[in-house]
């Protein structure tokens, strides 16, 4: 077998670390811990065809590489992006050779094997059947529906999951400790908090923790034989790419700053004469309706949703009547909307979750909402256990829970008792009054 980990040159962080052996490998207990079959099946030696499926980062090329190793087998790569069948049958071939004259297995790992057609799936069909290869597949894509039957029915499908934010916080530890392959030989100085920054900044992906890890240590200051990681440091490596915005113009964007206030202070007066004002100013007439459609969802919201519809209405006016007759529908939007009832519970609601999922873990959807259109997803319990609203009293199926389980409990929502929203308000409450009784019920 190949030295696939030479380190005889330059190799990223993340390539250094790399886990050779299950005892290294991090994350996908449910596949690998001890006593799982897999687990079991790799240390007896006795590997079988599979497909890895799992978003970026999170171990499949790695697991191949070990399954490779334990099996001393040799480790053929194609890659579905590059490859095409006359390099599967070279493979192939290769495989043939090390089965016939040396008595040894081939691995062959396909990354990305969604991206191959329907052809070039068929084209492993007979050596995964005959067993000349020991196939592997990595995807991050559903192989129900991106691979053939037939080749799904000679694989076994295991689905790896993102990575915890402690798994990988103990992955960077490891990093900043191993002597031979990570920082262990320097004096690193990196505090809790801003491991923990990275670990949640990678959303799941190893890869991408260490390449931040790595980043971060470059650009780090060195203060003798000390390399120190500033939150300044951290802050710049973690930084997300910002849209760049043109502010030439301070008089043009007062007044639309004003016009935005007056109607959220519901004064239809000053609404319109700063609209007035801004289009007498050759204001273009189309970015004055883009912004009223966002202060009739930012401002407004559910407390009279017809604000939107004007909103809309007025910019298709004008659209078809040019100006100066078009403008006047805009102005008789500036106006409903500063008279109309106002409540920011749905840009309070947008902002709620939008922190929330930038600061927490990408949860997994709950088995229970998913769909099964496949035998596969049927057999990992897509759908088990989900409740038809329409099948419960009232068309509401009372403790249900349509959340990520750890979030459960989160209310982002919060209507007003103002305009349509107070309605609104009355019917969540009634329904969150059910949620509990039966919560109740449940726990008894």
């Amino acid at each position: 077998m190949n030295d696939l980990f030479s380190t005889s040159h330059y190799e990223p962080l993340a390539a250094r670390l790399r886990p050779l052996c299950l005892a290294d490998y991090i994350g996908q207990e449910h596949i690998l811990g001890e006593g799982k079959a897999l687990r079991t099946a790799l240390e007896e030696g006795l590997p079988h065809s599979m497909v890895l499926w799992g978003p970026p980062g999170v171990g499949k090329t790695t697991l191949a590489k070990i399954v490779a190793e334990l099996s001393d087998a040799n480790f053929e790569v194609l890659s579905a992006v590059m490859a095409g069948v006359k390099d599967i049958r070279a493979a192939v071939e290769r495989a043939k050779i090390a089965q016939s004259q040396y008595n040894r297995k081939t691995l062959l790992f396909v990354d990305e094997v969604h991206r191959f057609n329907k052809a070039q799936q068929d084209a492993f069909l007979p050596y995964v059947e005959d067993g000349t290869v020991i196939f592997i597949g990595a995807t991050t894509e559903n192989p129900s529906f991106e691979l053939n039957n037939a080749l799904l029915s000679r694989v076994r499908v295991y689905v790896l999951r993102s990575l915890g934010e402690r798994s990988l916080h103990d992955l960077l530890d490891r990093a900043l400790t191993d002597v031979d392959k990570g920082y262990g030989s320097r004096h690193i100085v990196i505090d809790e908090e801003m491991k923990l920054a990275i670990a949640r900044a990678a959303d799941g992906d190893a890869r991408r923790a260490l390449n931040l890890l790595e980043i971060a240590v470059d650009l780090g200051d060195q203060q003798g034989d000390k390399t120190l990681v500033s939150e300044a440091t951290l802050q710049e490596v973690l930084q997300e790419s910002t849209r760049r915005f043109d502010k030439g113009g301070d008089v043009f964007y007062e007044q639309i700053s004003a016009l935005h206030k007056a109607v959220r202070g519901s004064s239809p007066d000053a609404a319109l004469y700063w609209c007035m004002r801004m289009l007498d100013g050759g204001c273009d007439p189309v970015y004055i309706a883009r912004r009223l459609l966002r202060m009739a969802s930012e401002d407004i919201g559910n407390a009279d949703p017809r604000a939107l519809d004007i909103a809309m209405s007025a910019w298709q006016a004008f659209d078809r009547l040019g100006s100066p007759e078009g403008e006047l529908a805009i102005a008789q939007a500036v106006i409903y909307l500063a008279s109309a009832a106002k409540s920011n519970a749905v840009y309070q609601a947008y902002n709620l979750v939008k922190t929330e999922i930038k600061s927490s873990a990408s949860y997994e959807v709950p088995n229970h909402l998913r769909n099964a259109p496949t035998q596969l997803m049927k057999d990992m319990d897509y759908g088990m256990e989900y409740r038809y609203a329409h099948s419960e009293p009232m068309g509401y199926a009372a403790g249900e829970n349509y959340l990520p389980e750890d979030l459960h409990d989160r209310q982002y929502y919060f209507p007003v008792e103002r305009g349509l929203e107070s309605k609104i308000k009355q019917k969540l409450d009634h329904l969150r009054e059910l949620d509990n009784s039966s919560d109740q019920k449940r726990y008894k």
